[in-house]
């Protein structure tokens, strides 16, 4: 019996201990858990400095090359298409025949308008000697004047209808685009479409610029621009418009006229860059570009406080390449994030990667 109790109490004894140890190992694991969470609570990002310095106010834009003198040439009257004298990539000149269309018809249209006209210019001779010796009288002579003009509007107009016979370019440039073959009927309404005439010999660089870099730009200034395909060969080109209202983005489209070279090497739809030079340098708070959040259009930029994010609310000037007028809401010295940001919000703790 007393060897009964004595185990009894050996078990117990046991059991305690290790509750005892399981409970303290329990609690150790959790204080380590909770380091853990709580080194896995912050973000990693990446900073940098805001910063008061030298910049230069030189500045760049993007666009594309179009053609100053684009054509979708159109028939004008209907008819049967007997010869095309052009091809695609065949360069043409004012006035230049295209495309001859049948004119059998119209041929002897006007012949009849010509014959009509001599037999009533014969008439109004005859009225007019016969009106002298008092043989017809005022009114029979203003009728054979009055046939005499309508006959020579019939002949003008028949001989203007022969001239379309002969289809003729209205520009200079070259055919981009061909609609039409031999024995294609031509309607006038709709009218039937025959040639795309593109003239590169002029381009314009179509960029957009914003609001304080418009500023500094007039109509006729002369802007170094280059190709993407040329980069290393610059032409000089001339600001020809100026839009008076910014685009949808807030960004204001600026043309720049350039001359092509004597082979049209620049073709229309081409990439080129504008390079807006000043040669002027200003001190300016810049922060980077990629510190706003989104874009820079959203003012918002997280600064690190005591390994803390907190997302403030700037005022920003001109982007200058990669960098941006910063002109209220930071101070020289702050610290503001520029990678990681997706993952943040306000008030998150955060860990900066050197």
């Amino acid at each position: 019996m007393k060897k009964t109790v004595l185990t009894i109490i050996a078990i117990v004894a046991s059991l305690g201990v290790m509750g005892y140890v399981l409970t303290k190992n329990k609690a150790e694991n959790k204080a380590k858990t909770d380091i853990v969470a709580e080194k896995n609570a912050a973000v990693s990002v990446k900073t940098a400095q805001v910063k008061t310095e030298s910049v230069s106010l030189d500045f760049v834009a993007n666009g594309n090359f179009a053609p100053t003198q684009e054509l979708t040439f159109s028939a004008e009257k209907s008819g049967k298409v007997i010869k095309v004298l052009v091809d695609e990539g065949d360069y043409v000149n004012v006035g230049q025949t295209l495309v001859i269309v049948r004119s059998d018809v119209i041929n002897v249209n006007a012949s009849t308008a010509k014959a009509a006209y001599d037999n009533a210019k014969s008439d109004y001779a005859r009225y007019e000697n016969a009106y002298q010796t008092g043989g017809v009288t005022k009114q029979q002579l203003d009728q054979a004047k009055l046939q005499l003009t309508n006959a020579q509007a019939n002949l003008t107009q028949a001989n203007i209808n022969v001239g379309d016979t002969k289809v003729k370019a209205p520009i200079k440039g070259f055919i981009n685009k061909r609609f039409i073959e031999p024995g294609t009927i031509l309607a006038g309404m709709p009218p039937t479409q025959m040639f795309d005439i593109v003239d590169v010999s002029k381009l314009k660089l179509k960029v957009s610029v914003n609001e304080s870099q418009v500023a500094g730009l007039k109509i006729g200034n002369t802007i170094p621009v280059t190709s993407s395909v040329f980069p290393d060969k610059s032409v000089t080109g001339k600001i020809t418009f100026i839009a008076p209202k910014a685009d949808e983005s807030l960004n204001f489209p600026v043309e720049i006229e350039i001359t092509n070279n004597a082979n049209n090497s620049i073709k229309a739809g081409m990439y080129g860059t504008a390079n807006f030079g000043t040669k002027q340098k200003q001190e300016l708070k810049v922060v980077p570009r990629n510190a706003f959040v989104g874009s820079v259009s959203s003012n918002q930029i997280f600064v690190v406080e005591n390994g803390i994010a907190k997302l403030k609310k700037v005022t920003a000037g001109r982007i200058l390449g990669d960098q941006v007028e910063i002109i209220n809401g930071l101070a020289d010295g702050d610290t503001v994030i520029v990678t990681g940001q997706i993952n943040l919000q306000d008030g998150n703790a955060v860990e900066v990667i050197k």
